[in-house]
């Protein structure tokens, strides 16, 4: 299965998700990318790389991309971060039944929020916990239904 997750800039959050989702499962393709291509070629950013240092995930092999129609189509799953990105997958093009939103999985559907809305390392932490427990349940619903085909 090929998933693929997508915030603004991909320099955050998705490449945390990619970075969890290769770290714990490497049967499936993961990849990120951001609805922005404002960084593009960027690493990604200072508080992310922290943050997945502090747990043992490498992530300095992610450089930001922006997401693009129908280039992308190939994914059989799109998860947004949040409702904006959501919304601008489907607006793209995307199909419906393919972009759904990470919160899904963990967190009934809510967003997981930018970190830098929050002061200091703390939002990336508290971001890398949600990321976290909805990649872990991602993969287990894929392992264990339909998702995985």
């Amino acid at each position: 299965m090929k998933i693929l997750f997508v915030c603004l800039g991909n320099i955050c959050r998705s490449p945390l998700a990619q970075a969890i989702a290769q770290k714990y499962n490497q049967d499936h393709e993961f990849d990120s990318a951001g609805i922005s291509g404002y960084h593009r070629g960027s690493p990604p950013c200072k508080g992310s790389q922290w943050v997945a240092r502090e747990h043992n995930i490498p992530i300095m092999h992610i450089t930001s991309r922006p997401v693009r129609y129908p280039k992308d189509d190939h994914f059989d799953l799109i998860l947004a971060l949040d409702t904006q990105n959501y919304q601008d997958l489907l607006a793209m093009g995307f199909e419906a039944h393919k972009v759904r939103k990470l919160g899904e999985f963990g967190f009934d559907g809510l967003d997981v929020p930018d970190p830098y809305y929050y002061t200091g390392m703390e939002g990336f932490e508290r971001v890398y916990s949600m990321i976290e427990t909805c990649v872990l349940n991602l993969i287990k619903e894929i392992n264990d239904s339909s998702l995985g085909h």
